[in-house]
């Protein structure tokens, strides 16, 4: 694993030192992180059209991240994503998404949507990057507890659409040699295991079609976190480090009760404050040959981004594991020797 590394999303800001690609950059350097996430949507560090159209500008937006002694571990475009696949329910509210030329144009914001996705494909290529971070969006997930029951069919044919959308996409990537990786997340049709197999099944096991894991969110679900590492490490290809908490009630639970964040049950926190047992992850992905980077996603509701971040490298940083290269019982080996072999078995 390489790192540690953060998500600016969060950290973005019109007041400096956050208001530009350098400054945050620099700030971030300083707090002991050697590599950033960078929000594609987000005009103050990137033109993501230009990174893909011009490898003279993909490599200067690298220089910058570089000259302040920092690596772009990934692009994200989680809000382009989920304008993939919008249930008509929603329009409204994800229309702030996408730029005011598209907005109550569900096609052309769509098509839009298609586009950058496309654009952050080639982006990627051109900065040297091997995976990238995004949103599948929903056609199903206001069925997601459904009352009166679902049409037979109806989720079938949900993925179905979904992959259809995402198929060509997923295309673009793969004629890239980028990993496109989904986050695994409630509010999207893909939210988990379950999900995620139908989708992958429905788009033919396509080989970019990858998992960003973010354990937080299935805290909230009260999902076996581990347990999802052993069933799907072969295609977690990113990772957000991102701790929550679930303090159950008599009354509210999983749903919320429409609650503000901090009065949920389920909330986020910095990491190192809630449940999450980053000991136990940090362990299963060296075992299973994680190679990408843990990135702090800070989102808490109680404690201040600033005090989040400088917290965070640190906090990474302690539970990275360098992977051994030898059995801790060497020390008391017999060496390889067939004949030995033979005779501790009882083999003539």
């Amino acid at each position: 694993m390489k790192g540690p590394a953060i998500f600016l999303a969060q950290f973005m800001d019109d007041t400096p030192p956050f208001d530009n690609l350098k400054g945050i950059c620099e700030y971030m350097a300083e707090l002991g992180y050697i590599g950033v996430q960078l929000p594609s949507w987000d005009s103050r560090c990137i033109d993501l059209q230009k990174a893909a159209e011009s490898k003279d500008y993909a490599d200067e937006i690298v220089g910058t991240v570089k000259e302040a002694g920092l690596e772009v571990t990934e692009l994200s475009t989680h809000l382009q994503g989920q304008l993939v696949a919008v249930h008509p329910a929603y329009d409204e509210m994800f229309d702030g998404f996408a730029p005011k030329e598209v907005h109550g144009n569900l096609k052309a914001r769509t098509e839009w949507a298609v586009q950058q996705l496309k654009y952050a494909a080639q982006a990627s290529e051109n900065m040297g990057l091997n995976a990238h971070a995004t949103f599948s969006g929903a056609l199903l997930w206001h069925t997601m507890y459904p009352w009166p029951q679902r049409p037979k069919g109806l989720v079938d044919t949900g993925f179905k659409e979904l992959a259809k959308r995402w198929k060509p996409i997923l295309d673009t990537f793969e004629d890239h040699g980028v990993d496109l990786c989904y986050e695994i997340h409630p509010g999207e049709d893909i939210h988990d295991g379950i999900t995620w197999e139908r989708f992958l099944e429905a788009t033919g096991n396509h080989n970019r079609a990858c998992i960003l894991y973010d354990p937080s969110h299935y805290v909230l679900q009260q999902l076996d976190y581990l347990e999802f590492i052993d069933l799907y490490h072969e295609k977690i290809r990113m990772f957000h480090v991102k701790d929550a908490e679930f303090n159950p009630t008599g009354r509210g639970g999983v749903y919320g009760g429409y609650a503000d964040w901090k009065d949920r049950p389920g909330r986020f926190r910095s990491p190192g404050d809630g449940h999450v047992d980053f000991v136990g992850i940090f362990s299963k992905l060296a075992q299973y040959g994680f190679e990408g980077w843990p990135v702090i996603e800070w989102e808490c509701c109680i404690k201040h981004p600033e005090q989040g971040a400088a917290e965070g490298a640190p906090f990474i940083r302690e539970h990275l594991i360098r992977v051994t290269d030898k059995a801790f019982d060497d020390f008391a080996g017999t060496g390889a020797d067939e004949e030995l072999n033979r005779k501790i078995l009882g083999i003539d």
